[in-house]
């Protein structure tokens, strides 16, 4: 088969990756692709969001599945459209895109369908907005409806904190059109875990559970950002864990999209707290996690096409797991994720045993690799525990000449 990836980024190297293990894939395309994308597979020179010369592509090019990374296509309707010029796409639609476009319409089902998440009130006018943080207290959680990069969640500790927030997204701006309604959220105090599924409609199977650390700096310091590494299976997460927060969050989801007339095809990846009360959904986005999917899919013992063929024709792909753990560190640009300079020379990272490296945000230039984004890197290794997976990937990571970049030393610690 010929099969089109979408996006650039280090969760499409990672399906990309997994997709060249295929016996079943005959060629291999990313739109747009990136440095080390390059090496498994054709990049083409159209970004994410140019839906029209998508299709076109993929006609003139045979394209018998794609598959779309990122969030912003999806939102603009790209399975929709692939669907209308009779291609097969694996993706959401924009309809049920909106479970990650809105946090309002995500917790609006959530509460209409007895999916555990955390107290909530949604608001437009900053006013009444302040009026109940003060009544609630802190700390606190104040988010932007809409997509902002990841940058639209403020953990308030003080009160003083949650109403700069508001003023910022409601008063000021700071989002544009993601602002204008907000959810303002109870703080929930556990350990975080995300669980992907692969889902057809009804048919919901879980991934493993992984683990990311999303604040810049060791010890969990600093700004957060889209992630800093992450590792799975987790061992605080049992398989009692998993199955619950299957039936009661990723089963209740997609049963409630079809009752809306919203049937989901595609990845549902629910962001979870494990509470004193079990888990709680943090957020969902309707794709594949990053830096997540590193760590997940290198487990993955099956044909990823092949799964998600059988997912779309509603057989049970019979997921199958390697008993090991994967870990991954992220290799940022200095700065990020305030202000960074892109186009330096990518430092030279020797193959070791077990190791393993995705692409994230990087292009060729005169046949060089150098950088092309924040997260540049995911230095990631498979082994038989965390300590273990951890000490190979610092292993690796000590060789690398790091100027112009930066990483944090900690992945995996108190896991």
């Amino acid at each position: 088969m010929n099969v089109l990836v979408v996006g650039r980024g280090g969760r499409e190297h990672s399906i990309l990756m997994k997709l060249a293990e295929s016996e079943n894939v005959s060629s291999l395309y990313a739109a747009p692709g990136n440095g080390g994308i390059a090496q498994h597979a054709t990049c083409i020179d159209i970004n994410e969001t140019e839906i029209d010369k998508l299709i076109d592509f993929a006609k003139i090019n045979k394209i018998d599945l794609t598959i779309v990374g990122p969030e912003n296509p999806l939102l603009e309707g790209i399975a929709d459209q692939f669907k209308e010029a009779g291609l097969k796409v694996f993706a959401p639609t924009k309809k049920a895109a909106l479970l990650e476009g809105s946090k309002r319409f995500a917790k609006e089902l959530m509460q209409k369908y007895g999916i555990p998440t955390a107290g909530y009130a949604t608001f437009t006018n900053a006013e009444k907005a302040k009026e109940y943080i003060h009544n609630s207290g802190a700390p606190i959680v104040i988010k932007a409806d809409g997509l902002a990069s990841g940058k639209g969640v403020v953990v308030a500790e003080t009160v003083a904190e949650a109403l700069e927030a508001v003023d910022s997204m409601l008063v000021n701006k700071a989002f544009a059109e993601a602002g204008e309604t907000i959810v303002v959220e109870e703080f929930l105090i556990g350990k975080e875990f995300s669980l992907m599924a692969f889902v057809h409609e009804g048919n919901v199977y879980p991934m493993i559970p992984a683990r990311d650390h999303k604040r810049a700096y060791d010890n969990d310091a600093g700004p957060n950002t889209g992630g800093m590494g992450a590792f799975a299976p987790v061992e605080d997460i049992t398989s009692d864990i998993v199955s619950y927060a299957t039936t009661e969050v990723l089963q209740k989801t997609a049963d409630g999209m079809l009752v809306e007339e919203r049937p989901f095809t595609g990845i549902l990846y629910a962001g979870l707290m494990q509470t004193a009360d079990g888990p709680k959904v943090i957020e969902f986005n309707t794709r594949f996690g990053d830096p997540e999917t590193q760590v997940v899919l290198p487990l993955l013992e099956n044909d990823l096409l092949q799964v998600l063929l059988d997912v779309q024709a509603g057989k049970n792909p019979q997921l199958k797991w390697e008993k090991r753990t994967a870990l991954g560190v992220v290799v940022a640009s200095n700065g990020y994720p305030g202000h960074y300079e892109k186009a330096i020379p990518l430092p030279t990272i020797k193959p070791a045993k077990n190791t393993y490296v995705v692409h994230s945000g990087t292009k060729k230039v005169a046949g060089k690799l150098v950088s092309d984004g924040g997260r540049v890197l995911v230095v990631g290794a498979k082994e038989s525990s965390i300590e273990l997976a951890s000490q190979t990937v610092y292993e690796a990571l000590k060789t690398i000449d790091t100027e112009g970049f930066y990483y944090r030393n900690d992945i995996g610690g108190n896991s």
